[in-house]
Parts: structure tokens; sequence; C-alpha cells
């Protein structure tokens, strides 16, 4: 596994939920792209073949049972080699208050369901 960008050393303080995610380069401005990826707390990952252009990407995305879309900024914090793919980790630098409540309580709801 080879590094991209600089290490991340933060602990994960919540689950990873795998969710469907639209993304688009902020630079760029173009269309967004449909990722299927992980939601946590402080933001998202997914897998790509390729980088967007700059480090900074608008994300919308719904939690189900919400009918309210969630956008954020976000800033990739890392990107790695994975074989043939590239493993992307993003942090929410733009949230609203109630749209990471929300996020907090899908995912708490989500780690204590039974599976």
């Amino acid at each position: 596994m080879k590094e991209k960008d600089q290490p991340n050393d933060e602990r994960r303080d919540s689950p990873r939920v795998p969710m469907t995610f639209l993304v688009r380069d902020v630079v760029e401005r173009g269309g967004y792209l449909e990722l299927d990826g992980d939601l946590s707390l402080g933001g998202i990952y997914w897998k790509g073949k390729s980088p967007p252009f700059g480090t900074q990407v608008e994300v919308r995305f719904r939690l189900p049972g919400v009918s309210k879309e969630i956008r954020a900024r976000a800033e990739i914090i890392r990107v790695m080699e994975q074989g043939r793919d590239l493993d992307f980790h993003v942090r929410f630098v733009e949230l609203d208050v109630a749209d990471e409540l929300a996020i907090a309580r899908y995912l708490e709801a989500w780690s204590r369901a039974p599976r």
C-alpha cells in the first residue's frame, strides 16, 4: 500500500456505514459523479480510478428515512493506491449543524441495529 498524500493518524470515533454519494470537484464544477463508499461522522471514503483536479469536493447524499438532502463541502485528506484503485479519505469542512446531528443520529442507530 503506497500513500499519495500526507498520513492521517486520527482515530476513528464513529462507524463507517455504506452509502452512495454524489461528488464533484469544486475547481472543475462539472457534473456530479455517483460513488459508492462509506459515511462516518467526520467525512466519507470511496474507491476510484482517478483523483479530482483539486483537493476540495462538494458532496450530496440522503440518509435513509430522511427526506432532506445533505450537502457538504469536503477536503480530500488522503489518497492511497490499492492495486489499480485509489482510496479517497475525505473530511467535511463545511456541514450544516443540523445535518451533522442527523448523520450522528443515523450512525448511532445503525451501530445499535442487529446484523
